[in-house]
């Protein structure tokens, strides 16, 4: 079972031309079922062509025995076809444990890494969740990219993700 939210989302431009924060805050629901396990999340920003611009995070259990962790990271299907099977694992700035329920906020310095070279244009930052004895779920928040730019939007999964805000401060 996959769900696809997509939102239009407002954006606010303004100008300046120095790095700021991408500042991403994703909610792990708390649900009551029998077996729970925390789900394993992909966060990565696509261009307008469907392309992936940049890598930004993927939470699995990096700590099992040889790698274990790494076998599962397919269930998170769309990541894993676009991007995640080219990737030598774990990814040093990317790769982290998961996450418990409530809201988890990653933060990213838009003047480094992969945002540093992104030209501007249309993006979208896309959150997917799969998770062991449950659904798979996946979100999507289209913004605009400029350096010095600002843009906030937000979007809601239904069952593995809840809201998930964006938030580009220069």
């Amino acid at each position: 079972m996959r769900n696809v939210v997509m939102l239009a989302v407002p954006v606010v431009m303004a100008g300046a031309a120095h790095a700021g924060t991408l500042e991403l805050t994703v909610e792990i629901p708390k649900l009551n079922v029998a077996e729970y396990h925390r789900p394993y999340v992909a966060i990565w920003i696509e261009d307008a062509s469907g392309k992936v611009a940049a890598n930004l995070s993927v939470w699995y259990d990096i700590k099992l025995k040889d790698q274990e962790g790494e076998k599962w990271l397919k269930d998170i299907r769309q990541w894993w076809r676009r991007t995640g099977r080219e990737l030598n694992l774990p990814v040093d700035g990317v790769s982290s444990p998961t996450k418990p329920p409530g809201k988890n906020t990653v933060k990213f310095d838009t003047g480094a890494g992969p945002i540093a070279t992104l030209p501007a244009g249309e993006y979208k930052i896309i959150v997917e969740a799969s998770r062991e004895v449950g659904g798979k779920e996946l979100v999507e928040i289209p913004f605009k990219w400029a350096p010095g730019a600002e843009a906030t939007g937000t979007a809601s999964g239904k069952a593995e993700l809840g809201a998930v805000t964006l938030k580009l401060t220069k």
